[in-house]
Formats: C-alpha cells, structure tokens, sequence
C-alpha cells in the first residue's frame, strides 16, 4: 500500500469506482481507493439494479439522462472486456390515485423539456405492455423506453478494472480507522494496514458514510435505512419493463437470465446496519404482487438479501466539501439512487474537486441546504 496519495477515495462501490475513473482520466496519477471488503461489498452489489430517467425535478431527469446516455455505451467507453448486460426495455410506473396520474403529468412536463421520451399511458396501453398487469386498481400509468436494467456487479468492474489501467491503486480488505486532520486541513488516511500522507479524501462509502464524516467531525444529517430485496427462480421471459408503483411500494424486474427481482420500502425498517432479511418483508412482498402482477406470486422465491439506503431529509444526495475542513468531500446521500447515479457522480465529483465548470450544475445538492430549509424533494420515489 502507498504511504502518500494525491487523493484517497473511501469506498469502492459504483460512486467511488466511477469518481476513480474520472479523475484518472482528467490526469490525475496518484490515486488510492480504500475498501474495508471487497469491490461492490456494499450497497452497489445489493441494488435493485435498475436504472431510469423518469424524475420528478430537473436536476435528477438531466443526472438520470446523461448516466443512462453513458451506460448505453458503457461496454465501449471503458472498453469492458465483459458485458454490463444493460437491458434498456423500460420502466412502467403505475398509479393508482388521481393524485398520482396528477403528478405524473408534471413530472413528464419536466421530463420532456430535458429531452426525455416519456409518456403517459392508458390502462389498455400499459396492459399491452405487461398483459398480466391487474388494471382494475389502477388510474393510469407512464412510460419510457429508455429505462433499464444493468448487472451491477460487472458495471462496478468495468469502472474498476478502467480505473486500474489508468494508474489507480485499490486497497481491499482494509479498513479507515481515522483522518487525520491538522489546522482544518485533511493531511492524512490512517488505515489497518497503515497510513496515507494526503491532503484531499472523498467519503464514498454511502451505508457508512455517517462514520467517516464524524472522523473530521463534519455533521451529516443522514441515516442508514436497510432495504429488501427477493429474487426468483427464473422462467422463460415474460416482462419487458420494470413494473414500479410509488403508491403501492413496489418494483420488480425481470432478469437477463429470468429471475424476477423486486422490493419495497418499509419506514419502518432498522437503521442499525444490519443487512439481515426478514419474515415480514417477504410476506408484505407476497401481497403486493399478487395485488399487482398476479402470476408472479407463485414463482419459487430463491433468496432475499438486504442492503442499505443512506437516506437524506430529502432524499437527494450530498454532492458537496466540508466548509470547515479543507480537502474533504462527500458522495452520499444517495437514498437508494446511488446506481442510477453512477457515471454522473463521477463526473461532478471530480470536476468539484479540479475545479472545473460542472457538466450539471449540483450546487443545490451541498451540505448547507439542510441548514437554510432549501431542500430539493424529488416525490418520484420508491
């Protein structure tokens, strides 16, 4: 391992592999990536896997536009020597209250200005796409055929395996104990297996994120939610899109190779840390697809696995450095969009730090807006 780095990044998901790659690519040569597990340990490798432009607010369709634009070409731009298997069939949003039909229409106002072809769809269209799909709870729904689906184990490698051809040093297995920190300036990484000279660190590590920042005592108004997630036996292909319901708290998708995925979100869930599964979950899951998509409840559940949201007030990421501590920043927050995210998040993370003019402006994603009141609440979430 390095004793000195340009820059250490904390955190070896799709963020921290992604902000890696770009700053390698802008020329940066001595970057060092700490990982207390393995590659995609974490939040990344326990997604849902999919991956949409269909937001509520601005800001999110044009980050949603431009990382979906890229994993289109993924393969090629990082010259993958696998597949990222994306699997660009859409995603169907349902609803199921006049409020809702309400608020799709909006956001496809907003959508659409972004250059995003989304649409809406009557019950009869939305059941041509998904035949099986029980319309009599629903108002109406909306769709966009861009909307994916990616491995994301395979994505997390090509951003890594790009990384480390570009000069970029990866330290698994090893553990950040403390930043050091003297006259409000970062000018070190203690780790396990020892110690990092540098003056800039990137707290990428989402689930964890909370700890990392304390080690500088920089504030984060975040909690780690864990989320469910169940996978399938796998049948012969019979949906396209991913189903998802904001109001009935549901997603599900069918694999490359068959299997269907699918989760909710309980407000209710622990936010210890703990990634362990439950009764419950599966039960609640049961009903809602036998609600929603009828043949799919007597598939053969295969496993469950659960990871974390770090969840903000908002549930927007901090894009942002610390006012106080000078070399600090943060890619957190993601509240279970971190993978959709992905490439985007590389590219404003490295070109705050160089700075350079951002691509998308996210100055209202910074720390401070928890302060001041001005949050930005994206209400297209599951």
């Amino acid at each position: 391992m390095k004793n000195s780095a340009e820059i250490v990044i904390i955190g070896a998901g799709i963020s921290g592999c992604s902000i890696a790659y770009n700053l390698a690519k802008k020329g940066v040569k001595n970057i060092v990536v700490i990982e207390k597990n393995y590659i995609c340990s974490g939040s990344t490798g326990r997604c849902g896997a999919g991956v949409r432009m269909q937001w509520g607010t601005e800001m999110n369709c044009k980050i949603g536009k431009k990382s979906i634009e890229f994993y289109e070409n993924a393969n090629e731009i990082l010259e993958y020597k696998r597949d990222v298997e994306f699997k660009q069939s859409g995603y169907l949003l349902i609803a199921d209250t006049d409020k809702e039909i309400k608020q799709f229409k909006k956001n496809i106002e907003v959508q659409h200005v972004c250059g995003i072809p989304s649409k809406m769809l009557s019950l009869e269209e939305a059941k041509e796409i998904v035949p099986y799909l029980n319309t009599n709870l629903l108002k109406g729904a909306a769709f966009c055929e861009k909307d994916g689906f990616l491995n994301p184990f395979h994505t997390t490698d090509a951003f890594y395996s790009a990384a480390k051809k570009l000069g970029v040093e990866f330290n698994t297995f090893t553990e950040v104990t403390g930043i050091k920190v003297e006259k409000n300036k970062v000018v070190g990484v203690e780790t396990d297996k020892g110690h990092i000279a540098t003056n800039c660190v990137v707290n990428a590590t989402n689930g964890f994120s909370k700890k990392i920042s304390e080690m500088v005592e920089v504030d984060i108004p975040v909690y780690s939610e864990r989320h469910q997630i169940l996978v399938t036996e796998p049948v012969e292909p019979m949906q396209g899109p991913m189903v998802m319901s904001f109001g009935l708290n549901l997603y599900v998708q069918q694999s490359p190779h068959g299997s269907f995925i699918m989760g909710r979100g309980d407000a209710n869930e622990p936010r210890d840390l703990r990634i362990t599964s439950s009764w419950h979950f599966i039960e609640e899951m049961a009903k809602t697809i036998d609600d929603i998509l009828p043949p799919i409840s007597k598939l053969r559940v295969i496993r469950q696995w659960a990871g974390l949201y770090n969840m903000t007030p908002d549930k927007q990421p901090i894009y942002d450095k610390a006012e106080n501590i000078e070399g600090f920043y943060m890619a957190v927050g993601f509240s279970g969009h971190g993978f959709m995210f992905g490439p985007i998040t590389g590219v404003v993370m490295s070109e705050m730090i160089l700075g350079e003019k951002p691509t998308i402006d996210v100055s209202m994603l910074n720390l401070n807006r928890f302060k001041t009141g001005n949050l930005l609440l994206e209400p297209s979430v599951v």
